[in-house]
């Protein structure tokens, strides 16, 4: 089953100080671009989980991908506004988040899909 999460980045510009696996993208089309490839395959995860001290010691399920998962934005100024759906858990969700915006992101709701 799937869900539709609405998500919000405020300010792209912090974006730069959300790490080294941040978005590279500042505009709304681009930053959907990059979570959409995050969410349907395994590259970032493995980006991440090669610089853990202990690869084999993390949760399996955050490798998980959705092959079927999209992501549209929407750009209000320096805000952006995303609708992710997906068949991921929002475990997951948030951690690909949290790579890729750091805290500079907001849940806002989550639907069936």
């Amino acid at each position: 089953m799937s869900s539709r999460f609405y998500l919000s980045i405020p300010d792209t510009q912090k974006l730069a100080g959300a790490g080294p696996l941040a978005f590279r993208s500042r505009g709304s089309a681009g930053i959907a671009e990059e979570l959409e490839a995050a969410l349907r395959t395994d590259v970032l995860y493995k980006r991440w989980a090669a610089g853990q001290d202990d690869p084999e010691d993390i949760d399996v399920q955050l490798s998980a991908t959705d092959p079927s998962a999209t992501v549209v934005g929407e750009q209000k100024d320096l805000h952006v506004d995303l609708v992710v759906t997906t068949s991921l858990t929002g475990d997951t969700l948030r951690h690909r988040l949290r790579l890729l915006a750091g805290s500079f992101w907001q849940l806002r709701d989550v639907t069936a899909a």
